[in-house]
């Protein structure tokens, strides 16, 4: 028997299956999330996976609001709840509800399992969580700081718990560089604070999403453009970030092999946000044993790893040259020899924690 996960992204759905020992059996990487589409996907994968039949389905859902702190099994009300969330995850809540209800049209006997990105995050520290806005209005609205990629960063974590040599400790940074970015500082399994928030726009510089911003200047937007919100939300998620900056892409491998000045300038704003984040945790942590860096950009981009890095010579974090370059969605470990804080590439795999989550829900 065999369980199959779906990873709805902004842009692209990686299927996966996986046997009752979560052992890999097949996978499929589909450009587009188009709902229209996923019901024949869904059908021809599981065909192609024949030799265990079917007996459920996991599905990342990126943003769980306060109620889903662990991996649910979905019905009606699960689904009505993803539904009410989709305006704080717009990229990311309806594509996925939409694949969910593609493949319940499909397999309509089998269980289906939401695995909530926002759940790793759920016991952030209130200090952490807690934005400095009118307390009633927060807790009538939900208002908080939830984080995001908390499969990616879980998985993170939990390759540096099977890496690390005994004794060695628990206090861990992590990022989990794509299309979409964030930054975790972890101690012991337990994440301490994150950068996304409320929503996945906050925090660092991604493809096209601003990341931290002046609340003033949307005021500022909406009082001299004349936006609504919706014209607002749709530009801060599309028109921002990497491509907002450098008037060219989004991609960083365009944006690496360009010679044009806002290109470079786009890069450096992206390095420079999350080497502060860098520090910031440093703070959080009171020092860190391992930087682990994962997602499209994080594994296969060894030059904004070093632009990343640069100057953290005195908090004892240093790359060797060579390794890091040599490093292009392989495991390792790119730390100078001696150094006090080992820094690895990993490998991200958030569908076998889709996995993982969804055999224990259903157990």
């Amino acid at each position: 028997m065999s369980l199959l996960t779906v990873n709805v992204g902004s842009s692209s759905v990686r299927l996966a299956a996986y046997d009752r020992e979560t052992r890999a059996l097949a996978e499929q990487h589909v450009e587009g999330n188009d709902a229209a589409q996923a019901g024949e996907v869904l059908r021809g994968f599981a065909r192609r996976t024949s030799v265990a039949p079917v007996e459920a389905l996991a599905h990342r859902v990126v943003h769980g609001g306060e109620r889903f702190s662990a991996a649910t099994r979905i019905d009606s009300e699960v689904e009505a709840e993803i539904d009410r969330l989709s305006e704080l995850a717009p990229l990311h809540n309806p594509p996925a509800l939409a694949w969910i209800r593609a493949a319940r049209t499909q397999f309509p006997d089998l269980p289906q399992v939401a695995v909530f990105d926002t759940a790793f995050f759920a016991q952030l520290p209130l200090s952490a969580r807690t934005y400095a806005i009118d307390a009633e209005l927060a807790a009538r609205l939900r208002v908080r700081r939830y984080g995001f990629h908390g499969l990616a960063h879980r998985f993170l974590w939990q390759s540096w718990e099977q890496a690390r040599a005994r004794g060695a400790g628990g206090r861990l940074i992590s990022l989990q560089l794509g299309s979409g970015c964030s930054i975790a500082a972890i101690r012991d399994g337990a994440p301490l604070d994150t950068s996304m928030g409320f929503t996945p726009l906050e925090g660092l510089v991604m493809a096209t999403r601003c990341g931290d911003i002046d609340p003033g200047l949307l005021v500022y937007l909406q009082r001299h453009e004349g936006w609504s919100a919706e014209q607002l939300e749709r530009y801060l998620n599309h028109d921002c970030g990497l491509a907002g900056l450098s008037g060219e892409s989004g991609d960083v491998r365009t944006l690496l092999a360009s010679n044009h000045p806002p290109a470079r300038l786009a890069l450096e704003v992206f390095c420079y946000r999350a080497r502060k984040y860098v520090g910031a945790y440093l703070a959080v942590l009171g020092g860190v044993d391992a930087i682990l860096f994962g997602g499209g950009v994080g594994e296969h981009a060894p030059a904004v790893r070093a632009s990343i890095l640069q100057g953290l010579e005195w908090a004892g974090i240093a790359l060797d040259a060579a390794r890091n370059q040599a490093s292009t969605g392989a495991a390792a470990s790119i730390a100078a020899p001696g150094a006090a804080i080992d820094v690895r590439v990993v490998p991200v795999d958030e569908s076998l924690i889709l996995a993982r989550e969804a055999r224990a829900a259903l157990a």
